[in-house]
């Protein structure tokens, strides 16, 4: 009897892409996994043609084989000889090869394991690491730059004292589970499938409490509220994070305690701005200071102050660095960024009527020299319409 093309057995076009051969594959392996169809043995025979099907579609080679040669790709005289389950092609597959390829598209949503294919018996759960615990915490842009302890409290587990962790209470002990024989999981075969599922009488713990601890009622850990003093390093920076070893939950069964996370948020500033180990600062500067030069103060994140000379003719946007007075840099020693004031010149409002006389004799009196930016700017204005317009003349009012 001829095998049915392995895209019709699977549903899909021959230019199907992986992702489409995978989603037709699940499927169809749910519809006829023997769990669904007990007794069923149609039902069986296509979960283990459309197994087939995807063995070869789902491997490049293979599938480009099969694109050339079709099913005399696998045969013994199609050239290789070597099917994709061994000699002979398909004939010689066996029922842990389709249970491979199930479990790598399925995981364990069957309960199946490794271990149900292996040799050696069931895993018994021994002890488990501890959950890892996060703490969001704020702190303001100076703290992040001095640095500061912090005294933090947090919701976890801790092992129980009473039972020492094992959940049992004092003067009692643990029992091996009967039903797993303490393997903490159980086998059944069903077809051609052996399936290995967690053991419900002790959940996978191979062991059980027959006399419950008073205290934690056999979890053997308890909810407590921990104080901790937390270090935070000067430079630290917004988004980073601290791990703390060993602060996390209690592990179950006696295993290790899970890590402690503090993600670090840097709240915003009213004077400055920050881009790594550099401080920026935006300052104004009076006109007259512009125009004529002078000095100002600027603020450090220090909480003093400082001050910058301004060069006569100083204009909006032109930034001052000053060298170190940045931010610290984490775990340096002490080294720091630099700050960079920026200025902007402030235009005089509410001016009297002798300002305004004065403003106006001044630009009167002004030449063509006091705004070179406005006079650079206006002739490539000039220029630029000349060049659209073609006239010899610019636009009036230019």
């Amino acid at each position: 009897m001829s095998k049915r093309d392995y895209y019709e057995t699977l549903g899909v076009d021959k230019g199907a892409d992986a992702k489409a051969i995978k989603s037709a594959y699940r499927k169809l392996a749910m519809q006829y996994h023997p769990d669904k169809n007990p007794g069923d043995a149609e039902a069986e025979a296509k979960f283990k043609e459309v197994g087939e099907a995807y063995a070869v579609l789902s491997d490049a080679d293979k599938r480009a084989a099969y694109d050339r040669m079709g099913h005399a790709a696998f045969s013994q005289g199609g050239g290789g000889g070597q099917g994709p389950f061994g000699q002979g092609g398909f004939g010689g597959g066996s029922a842990a090869d389709f249970a491979d390829i199930f479990e790598q598209v399925f995981g364990d949503a069957f309960g199946m394991g490794r271990g149900a294919r292996g040799a050696g018996a069931g895993r018994r759960a021994g002890p488990a690491r501890g959950s890892d615990l996060r703490y969001d915490m704020e702190i303001t842009l100076e703290e992040a730059f001095h640095g500061k302890d912090s005294d933090i409290r947090i919701p976890t587990t801790v092992s129980c004292e009473r039972c020492s962790g094992d959940g049992a209470e004092p003067g009692t002990g643990v029992t091996t589970c009967e039903t797993c024989s303490g393997a903490g999981r159980i086998r059944r075969t069903q077809g051609f499938f052996t399936m290995e599922q967690t053991c419900p009488t002790c959940g996978g713990r191979g062991q059980y409490v027959e006399t419950p601890c008073q205290e934690c009622d056999g979890a053997g850990r308890v909810r407590k509220m921990r104080d901790l003093r937390v270090q935070i390093p000067a430079g630290v920076e917004d988004g980073m994070r601290i791990r703390l070893a060993g602060e996390g939950e209690a592990g179950a069964r006696g295993g290790p305690r899970g890590d402690l996370y503090i993600f670090i948020s840097v709240l915003p500033h009213e004077l400055f701005e920050r881009d790594g180990p550099n401080l920026y600062c935006r300052a104004p500067v009076p006109m007259v200071t512009a125009a004529l030069g002078g000095e100002i103060d600027a603020p450090t994140i220090e909480g003093g102050k400082v001050k910058i000379t301004i060069p006569d003719g100083a204009q909006t946007g032109e930034r001052m660095r000053l060298r170190h007075k940045g931010m610290s840099k984490v775990n340096t020693g002490g080294a720091r960024g630099d700050m960079f004031v920026e200025l902007f010149v402030e235009t005089p409002r509410k001016l009297t009527e002798r300002q305004r006389e004065i403003l106006r004799e001044f630009c009167d009196i002004s030449g063509d020299g006091c705004n070179p930016e406005s006079d650079g700017f206006f002739k490539k204005v000039k220029r630029f319409w000349q060049d659209v317009r073609g006239d010899d003349e610019a636009r009036p009012g230019v």
